[in-house]
């Protein structure tokens, strides 16, 4: 009998695999372009956590920020005053498998484009020049990446950000602490489990607008370009991407969405940003 059911547990797993796969090559044939043009709608993959960026309001549950208003704008760009932008929060941890397994399109969700995820997804161009720096209490000792650089200092960052890595080529002699989300980083901040958070500096604007007690410190130690990210084998859909960031920049809607979020943070360069 037993003999029997793992028989049968192994046929299960292979059916089970064997329709994972399916899927997923279904989704990699797929023309995502003319798949959204018929829906008349892109499913974008972003960030709910993230002031500035992508931020649920508590209130209205809507998600709002940079990346929102953006994908919104690129949405009626290429699918006409009708189209609509439909939103998936994600994290750095679940954004690629989330685009991978066809539950989203694209992702705009804080993605920094490196040569490692180039592997995995296609990007646009650059639609933000972020670079790396950090958040530390007021008052703190700690004023570049140079002071972390010593064993008994702690750099708290968020899985699966690119910053986590960069700690290891700036600050190797530091222990870094990650966390599954920005929330939980502050929140890890504040309660002393260490010296210093570390992302990009806009996400660390944002929090540093929400925590009086806290400020960017250091510049940029990094270079950030954030990217829209899609899957392999999507050319026209990513040429699209790329056709309608370069007609906001044109019109000027971009320089109004940066302005709208951007142009009364302290210590953001907005003039610098724009495009």
């Amino acid at each position: 009998m037993k003999k029997i059911w793992h028989l049968l547990t192994i046929v299960a797993i292979a059916f089970v695999s064997l329709t994972t796969l399916s899927g997923c090559s279904s989704v990699a044939n797929q023309d995502i372009l003319k798949v959204d043009q018929k829906s008349k709608q892109i499913t974008w993959g972003v960030k709910a956590d993230t002031r500035l960026f992508g931020l649920e309001d508590i209130r209205t549950g809507k998600l709002e920020g940079f990346e929102i208003d953006l994908a919104k704008a690129i949405t009626k760009e290429i699918l006409g005053p009708q189209g609509k932008a439909v939103f998936v929060p994600v994290t750095s941890s679940t954004r690629v498998p989330l685009l991978k397994n066809g539950n989203i399109d694209a992702i705009m969700a804080t993605m920094t484009i490196t040569p490692e995820r180039e592997k995995q997804v296609d990007f646009t161009k650059s639609y933000f020049d972020a670079g790396q720096s950090l958040l530390v209490k007021k008052g703190s000792p700690i004023k570049n990446i140079q002071d972390l650089n010593k064993p008994g200092e702690v750099i708290l960052g968020v899985s699966g950000s690119n910053s986590v890595k960069n700690v290891a080529k700036f600050a190797p002699r530091a222990r870094v602490l990650q966390l599954s989300d920005y929330a939980q980083a502050m929140t890890a901040l504040k309660s002393k489990q260490g010296d210093a958070l570390t992302t990009d500096n806009g996400i660390l604007y944002g929090m540093a607008s929400e925590n009086p007690g806290y400020e960017v410190v250091g510049g940029n130690f990094t270079k950030e370009p954030y990217g829209i990210a899609v899957n392999k084998n999507q050319a026209p859909f990513r040429n699209k991407l790329n056709w309608a960031l370069n007609r906001l920049e044109k019109n000027g809607t971009y320089n109004r969405l940066l302005l709208k979020w951007f142009g009364n943070v302290k210590g953001f360069n907005y003039q610098e940003m724009k495009r």
